[in-house]
């Protein structure tokens, strides 16, 4: 028997045009988002984040970027402090996509310029870095400072707060993606808001940063969270993550 049902919904539904019109066809009540109860305040961890720096400074989530082996920067109170000469900090687990919060602080450094300035990097993936540097009342290359993707963009505007007080970086990274033979199939991108502000507004990466020459990408899979010594006593805390 013919199903007369289905012609006549498709008359309720679509004008003789084709238009919706009924506004049942555009409703849909599966998948169901999954409840995630948030920080009571704004910054502090949702309840499926993972804690990379806590209270209290546990770096328990860190290691030598490179040997791995413990972190050794300085705890000051729930901030980790560069120990300058000890290296790069690396978190023990690996990250794809992902949603990112870090809060900083630069040291009081009136005696350095530039690049020698308050100056760190959170790399996403261990290779794409997102400056951190004490970039206010110093001359540097735009997009070198504060909130660029370095070497690759400057930030949209400058929103950092005076110096000595802390900053903050939402990250919303959506990692590579390659073929089984290495091949770029889609590059990275990002949106950055600092202090809330959005600095950089879903900006396709270029490929690893470099310091000298141009990026290229090389195929990689998850991979570390890493933060940077660059000899200045930047502070961390409050980091946390939730995978995408």
């Amino acid at each position: 028997m013919r199903n007369y049902l289905l012609p006549l919904f498709c008359c309720f539904a679509f004008s003789c045009f084709g238009q919706i019109t009924d506004p049942k066809a555009t409703e849909f009540y599966e998948p169901v988002p999954p409840k995630v109860k948030p920080g009571a305040m704004l910054g502090e961890a949702p309840a499926d984040a993972i804690v990379l720096l806590g209270p209290g400074a546990d770096a328990s989530e860190w290691v030598k970027a490179n040997g791995g082996g413990a972190a050794e920067w300085t705890k000051e109170g729930d901030a980790l402090v560069v120990n300058p000469g000890t290296g790069d900090i690396a978190t023990r687990r690996k990250f794809g996509d992902m949603q990112l919060h870090v809060e900083w602080k630069s040291p009081n450094e009136p005696d350095k310029q530039g690049q020698q300035r308050g100056n760190s990097g959170i790399f996403l993936q261990g290779r794409y870095e997102l400056q951190v540097l004490e970039s206010e009342g110093s001359d540097t290359y735009t997009n070198g400072q504060a909130g660029s993707i370095y070497k690759q963009t400057p930030p949209l505007v400058n929103a950092l707060k005076p110096q000595g007080e802390w900053q903050t970086y939402d990250v919303i990274y959506t990692a590579p993606r390659f073929n089984d033979d290495g091949m770029l199939i889609r590059p990275a991108y990002v949106t950055v808001l600092m202090n809330g502000v959005v600095v950089q507004n879903n900006f396709e990466i270029k490929g690893p940063t470099e310091y000298i020459g141009l990026p290229h990408y090389v195929a990689h899979g998850d991979d570390v969270i890493q933060l940077q010594d660059h000899s200045n006593k930047v502070a961390y805390r409050n980091i946390w993550v939730r995978e995408l």
